[in-house]
C-alpha cells in the first residue's frame, strides 16, 4: 500500500460522515509545491468555490514573499480566500475535509485562516 492509498483510506470515515451530514464540504489538497481547497454540494457534485496557489492574483502575491505555495503562510492566505469567496456565495457553514492529511502544518493553517475569516466548521 503507498501513500496515497493509505491517506484516501484515512479520509474514508470523514467523507462518509461528512455525506451524512448534508453539509457543504471544504476539501483541502496539498502537494509539494501547491495548496488547493474547494467548497463542494452536500450532493458532492458540484465545487461551489475553490481557491489554489495556482491562482495568478495568488502567485503574484507570492512571488514577493518568501517561497511560493508550499508553505504555511501561502496556505493562510489560500484559506482567508476560500471563506471571503464563501461568504460572497452565501456559504457560512462548512464541514471540513483534511483528506486524511493530519491536522497539522499547512492543513491547519489554512483551516485556521478560514475560521478567522468567518467560516464555521
Amino acid at each position: 500500500m503507498d501513500k496515497k492509498t493509505s491517506r484516501l483510506r484515512r479520509a474514508v470515515p470523514t467523507r462518509r460522515k461528512i455525506a451524512q451530514l448534508r453539509m457543504h464540504r471544504l476539501a483541502v489538497f496539498r502537494s509539494n509545491q501547491h495548496i488547493y481547497a474547494n467548497i463542494t454540494t452536500p450532493d458532492g457534485d458540484r465545487v461551489l468555490v475553490s481557491a489554489s496557489t495556482n491562482e495568478a492574483e495568488i502567485r503574484q502575491q507570492l512571488a514577493s514573499e518568501t517561497g511560493r505555495g508550499g508553505n504555511t503562510s501561502a496556505a493562510a492566505i489560500i484559506g482567508k480566500r476560500v471563506a471571503e469567496k464563501a461568504k460572497a456565495a452565501g456559504i457560512e457553514q462548512v464541514a471540513f475535509d483534511r483528506a486524511g492529511y493530519r491536522f497539522h502544518g499547512r492543513v491547519k493553517a489554512l483551516a485556521e485562516a478560514a475560521r478567522e475569516a468567518g467560516l464555521k466548521f
